[in-house]
């Protein structure tokens, strides 16, 4: 599933990054995230729930939703 769909407070695990655009995947790469990594959703923005905030093994991140539908996880 993409890590937009993981309810917020509940632990996932990257099992990869897909996306159309290879800036988003060569971005998340360099944010940090890879196959195998810790993910929860903490946070939704205010507006359209947007943006939102991600743990990622211990640091927090902000990303927009499109970047997290690239984001693939398993729960």
């Amino acid at each position: 599933m993409e890590l937009l769909n993981l309810e917020k407070g509940k632990s996932a695990i990257v099992s990869g990054i897909n996306a159309k655009d290879e800036t988003i995947i060569a971005k998340l790469r360099e944010i940090g995230f890879a196959e195998g990594d810790e993910v929860e959703i903490m946070h939704y923005g205010p507006i359209a729930k947007t943006p939102i905030c991600i743990r990622l093994n211990r640091t927090l991140i902000a990303l927009r939703p499109e970047e997290a539908c690239a984001i693939e996880v398993e729960a």
